[in-house]
């Protein structure tokens, strides 16, 4: 294996983990941080709802975005061999759930951030009701990058 073929390897397992890690952030906010919200009166839901806005820049924006800006790179610096399907399929998975998420979820979110209902909001049931759409998209993102990688260390050592 060449160099460039080695450091491309790295990079995309390197893609492969920061995946891994955004699979399990969305779950945890899919199975329990949306969820817990609900249980919450209206004094306690506001501040469990700051708190966690003051965390999301560094548990979920930035590898977000790291994970993005990854997935636009591996379109030209991937290994040799790399399938179309897999380049294109895990940009455009995390392409929709950033649309999705500035179209709705994000607005959603910042509405609820002012609704005075809290906790009651129906803006809290829209997200409860659909947020398992970017669940889906951020697993497949990571199958798709699971499977790429299989691919390419059994094609290596072949």
């Amino acid at each position: 294996m060449s160099p460039v073929e080695k450091y491309s390897l790295i990079f995309l397992v390197s893609n492969l983990a920061l995946a891994f890690y955004n699979t399990g952030t969305i779950w945890a906010m899919e199975i329990d941080i949306f969820r817990s919200w609900k249980l919450l009166d209206q004094k306690s839901f506001s501040t469990v709802r700051k708190a966690h806005w003051k965390k999301l820049p560094y548990w979920v924006f930035i590898p977000v975005g790291i994970a993005l800006l990854g997935s636009i790179v591996l379109i030209w610096y991937h290994p040799a061999n790399s399938p179309k399907w897999a380049i294109w399929g895990n940009l455009a998975c995390q392409l929709l759930s950033h649309i999705l998420t500035a179209i709705f979820w994000g607005p959603w979110q910042a509405k609820l951030s002012t609704d005075h209902l809290g906790s009651e909001s129906p803006l809290l049931l829209k997200i409860l009701n659909t947020h398992w759409i970017r669940t889906v998209l951020i697993n497949a993102y990571a199958a798709i990058l699971l499977a790429w990688t299989i691919m390419i260390i059994n094609q290596a050592s072949i």
